[in-house]
């Protein structure tokens, strides 16, 4: 059975994202954990393969270098006959890339000289208007995505922030097209071609705009977006409802061990943190510590165990609000302190997993790369959905159980309402 769709995630948590949007639509998914080799095992009978790449915050040089290696994975070992590569909803990428310099990589390599650039996901409040990036209404740069601290937006129009990162020209196919169908749509495909263009920036208001792009899309060789074109491409092929399907396996309610890692800095999981901290056992990371002390995973190890018999599994979290994340990157410096952070996450989680703990919770895609490489997990299977785009996950080999959250995704209560999914 030939593999539909070949994804590239430029982090896991977009990775899972994604996975789990196309098995909602119908899909049969396995997700990959960094750049497979000759000997990583294909189920024969499924619909697409997701590669989990940390490739969003690197240098360009090295982004497209682990994107053309699973490009070409997924081209001769998995024999895809579309590619797609998969970037957040909210478009997190910087004047200098990832974004751009990965789909010119990209193109150049399958040489196709048109591609989509769709980042929307409406049921998460990601819309695209006359080529403008929104988040719940508010412009991209106004929607606390201007904060982020690795990737701060200050610009919400995708076809200026293309054009800056990447080497060609940048187009737009408006709404009224989109609600045309898809023949509209690649009459002004083949019209931005025609004139040179690269980047085919699609409107996109709600999630039932995303079925005609889809369609329009499917014999396009490489298309490039967001989790909701991934549902759209599920269902167009599957014929199931887009995103209709809330079935699928949830952890096990005895023998669970859990731990929550907040490493987000979102507006959203700043909100679950608060509430979370109501209910639980949470403590703060502290910066100067992660650091300048090496024994410093091992204290908060000691106050986990400590802590784990509570009804709510403990949390530990370096989320902050804009104001205290800014003074943090003052003192210490951006990337510094990020590294550290991420750093003592995953030095907790190794050392957490050897002493019986099998269930992860994490919030943040840089967080949640470096939690899943501590595990040294390679393939993952997808679960049911906790919110829209974070799904359970679970690797077979190790029987652990993890969930990992995009920043902004999910509700107040997503990590109640995660553990009370097998707190049954």
């Amino acid at each position: 059975m030939a593999i539909k769709l070949g994804v590239i995630a430029d982090d896991f948590t977009g990775a899972t994202d994604i996975a789990s949007f196309m098995v909602q639509s119908g899909w049969k998914v396995t997700q990959l954990l960094g750049i497979p080799n000759e000997n990583t095992f294909v189920p024969y009978d499924i619909d697409a393969v997701v590669i989990s790449l940390k490739i969003r915050s690197c240098s360009a040089d090295e982004a497209v270098t682990q994107a053309l290696k699973a490009c070409q994975w997924l081209l001769h070992k998995a024999s895809c006959q579309q590619l797609f590569f998969k970037y957040c909803s909210t478009f997190d990428s910087t004047s200098e890339g990832n974004i751009g310099p990965v789909t010119d990589a990209l193109m150049d390599e399958l040489q196709t000289d048109i591609s989509l650039i769709c980042p929307a996901l409406p049921v998460n409040g990601r819309t695209v208007v006359f080529g403008h990036l929104f988040v719940n209404g508010q412009l991209l740069n106004e929607s606390g995505m201007q904060n982020h601290p690795i990737t701060p937006m200050k610009d919400a129009n995708l076809l200026r922030l293309m054009e800056q990162q990447s080497k060609g020209m940048a187009g737009l196919v408006e709404l009224k097209y989109i609600h045309q169908g898809k023949q509209a749509i690649r009459c002004q495909l083949e019209l931005l071609r025609q004139r040179g263009i690269r980047y085919a920036v699609v409107d996109v208001l709600t999630m039932e705009d995303l079925l005609p792009i889809a369609q329009a899309a499917s014999d396009m060789f490489l298309v490039t977006g967001g989790s909701g074109l991934g549902a759209a491409l599920a269902s167009h092929h599957s014929g199931q409802a887009l995103a209709a399907s809330t079935i699928g396996n949830t952890p096990p309610s005895r023998g669970r061990r859990a731990i929550i890692l907040s490493g987000s800095c979102s507006v959203m999981t700043n909100q679950q943190v608060m509430e979370y901290k109501k209910i639980a056992p949470s403590m703060l990371l502290n910066i100067g510590e992660c650091i300048n002390n090496p024994e410093y995973s091992n204290q908060l190890i000691d106050w986990v165990i400590q802590k784990s018999t509570d009804v709510f599994a403990p949390m530990l979290y370096a989320t902050q609000p804009p104001k205290s994340l800014e003074m943090i990157q003052q003192r210490y410096g951006a990337t510094k302190a990020s590294n550290a952070v991420e750093q003592v996450f995953a030095e907790v989680v190794s050392k957490l997993s050897r002493n019986g703990f099998n269930t992860f919770i994490v919030a943040g895609g840089e967080t949640s790369s470096r939690v899943v490489q501590s595990l040294g997990i390679q393939q993952l299977s997808i679960g049911a959905p906790i919110a829209p785009g974070v799904p359970w996950v679970h690797c077979l080999h190790t029987d652990y159980w993890l969930a990992l959250k995009s920043g902004n995704f999910g509700s107040r209560n997503f990590f109640q309402h995660a553990l009370n999914m097998f707190h049954k």
